[in-house]
């Protein structure tokens, strides 16, 4: 996915502050050890008839520890990303906004 230039002035500026700088590169690294990037599929049938098929990006973060998903969740809102509980040892960022700030920082995994 090529970034744009103001998703680089974002994760630019969010470096540039110390706290911000933290969460951006422990949520990169909770991502890294126990998340994923996938794209989300699915198809459903609309009332004309047609089928209409869809897919977006998101994130997951799974983790059985309540104090890591605990603190995975609350630098995910220091930053302003909107998440969301799946069940209980799942997080899921799918906001298209989110998302995409996640992009400008979390690097694929090697």
């Amino acid at each position: 996915m090529r970034r744009t230039d103001s998703e680089f002035e974002v994760a630019k500026a969010l470096l540039a502050t110390g706290l911000s700088g933290y969460a951006v590169a422990l949520l990169r690294g909770l991502i890294h050890s126990d998340g994923a990037r996938c794209l989300n599929r699915f198809a459903t049938k609309l009332s004309s008839g047609r089928m209409a098929r869809y897919e977006y990006p998101r994130y997951f973060f799974s983790n059985l520890s309540d104090d890591i998903r605990r603190i995975f969740c609350e630098h995910c809102e220091l930053l302003g990303i909107r998440w969301t509980q799946s069940n209980h040892r799942n997080i899921s960022v799918s906001h298209r906004d989110s998302v995409a700030l996640l992009d400008t920082f979390v690097e694929p995994k090697r």
